[in-house]
């Protein structure tokens, strides 16, 4: 049975970035504070077969001879927890990170029900990395695989080059839209469906699943008077929105348009928005790992008991890993894809960076254990996280200051 994720994501066109790259970042979240997960590279295959098997369905397929070397952070025990190598930048420089857990009503998936065996978030990375060449590509070759073996839950993913950056839906068993991102605004979203308005008379900027309209159509599932509002359509408005998700991103619009004033438990903010200012990775790190500051909701802070406990935080001590995906367009090919890999949750841990094309990463990275080892990455992060958030008045100051440094060391 698989165990719901429950991430955060943000995206930022080329031309709302400060240096004109393209950003996709998420946080994984699960819903156990331990999930070892590892750093590795997997190799490139020319004219080898492979096939793949999920261990947490039944669902399975013959991959293409020919893949590209990518990066992969999937977890340690993957005979129990599946492989979900959650994030990574193929030899194109094309990013790929998967996936956002994402609800569709019942009104919908009543008549297109998930597939208990279709592809999963677990595997969904791993069959579609390797073999696309640019964002666009990557969301038309996995809804072909939508299209063929269906979906067993709601996955949202997230595609980049160094032009465009898009953000696909799949909300049934085999209806999706994907929307590009603007070059100069972000894109924010948590664990429900964020697209709205679709124009299917643009297809530089939406794509979408065969039949969808007429899907829509045959079972009266629009409740507007006029447009298709996907989030309206195939969305959620539950207490739990309210409560676990629209709240993340009233936050992170807070931060990068703090001239706006909104409800953190309106269901219908925009997905998408331009910035009041240009957005820096520093920005993005410090929305992923942030818990309402400066506003009556921080756990840490000094509202009332239940103001502290309203809200689910955006960083939390089940992150497993975040990351930012960056691909710059002003150097050369073989060295513009960084990937930022934060280990251990980023309130408190470093982003650390990483050129995309390298051929191996380091043993502390790639050789996490099940048992705790302070000589893994994971486990050291893990640790370190834990003293500073159970000691928090003591440590947070410390904390900023060491993260304030290595980014400056880093840039």
């Amino acid at each position: 049975m698989k165990e719901y994720s429950a991430c955060t994501t943000i995206l930022v066109g080329k031309k709302a970035s400060i240096d004109g790259t393209t950003m996709i970042a998420r946080n994984d979240d699960t819903f156990k504070p331990i999930t070892p997960q590892k750093f590795i590279i997997e190799p490139a295959r020319h004219g080898e077969k492979k096939h793949i098997k999920s261990w947490l369905n039944k669902f399975e397929m013959d991959l293409p001879e020919d893949a590209q070397r990518v990066p992969a952070v999937p977890n340690v025990d993957y005979k129990h927890q599946g492989y979900y190598d959650e994030s990574g930048i193929n030899q194109e420089n094309v990013a790929m990170s998967c996936t956002e857990s994402t609800y569709g009503n019942e009104r919908t998936l009543a008549f297109d029900p998930l597939v208990k065996d279709g592809l999963d978030e677990d595997c969904m990375q791993t069959v579609t990395l390797p073999y696309i060449h640019s964002a666009r590509n990557g969301v038309e070759y996995l809804g072909k695989l939508i299209a063929k073996y269906g979906s067993p839950a709601g996955n949202s993913v997230l595609f980049s080059d160094k032009d465009e950056i898009w953000y696909m839906e799949i909300v049934t068993g085999h209806h999706w839209v994907a929307q590009r991102i603007p070059d100069d605004c972000y894109a924010a979203t948590g664990n429900r469906v964020a697209i709205e308005q679709v124009d299917f008379n643009d297809p530089d900027h939406f794509m979408w699943s065969e039949g969808i309209r007429e899907f829509v159509d045959e079972h009266d599932l629009n409740p507007d008077h006029e447009g298709w509002n996907f989030r309206h359509i195939f969305g959620t408005y539950t207490e739990q929105d309210r409560h676990y998700n629209t709240n993340r991103q009233w936050y992170i619009q807070k931060l990068f348009n703090p001239e706006i004033e909104q409800d953190p438990e309106d269901g219908d903010l925009p997905f998408i928005r331009k910035a009041a200012k240009k957005i820096t990775k520093e920005d993005i790190q410090f929305a992923l790992g942030s818990h309402y500051q400066d506003t009556p909701y921080d756990p840490f802070g000094k509202g009332t008991e239940e103001e502290k406990h309203r809200f689910r935080p955006i960083g939390l001590n089940r992150t497993q890993n975040a990351h930012i995906l960056q691909i710059r367009s002003d150097v050369p090919a073989d060295r513009a894809a960084i990937m930022w890999l934060c280990i251990g949750g980023p309130t408190f841990t470093p982003f650390v960076p990483f050129f995309a094309n390298m051929n191996d990463t380091d043993p502390s990275y790639n050789n996490t254990s099940m048992d705790y080892n302070m000589n893994d990455a994971w486990w050291y992060y893990k640790s370190f996280a834990a003293l500073v958030e159970s000691h928090y008045p003591q440590f947070v100051q410390l904390d900023t200051t060491y993260l304030t440094e290595l980014n400056r060391y880093y840039r």
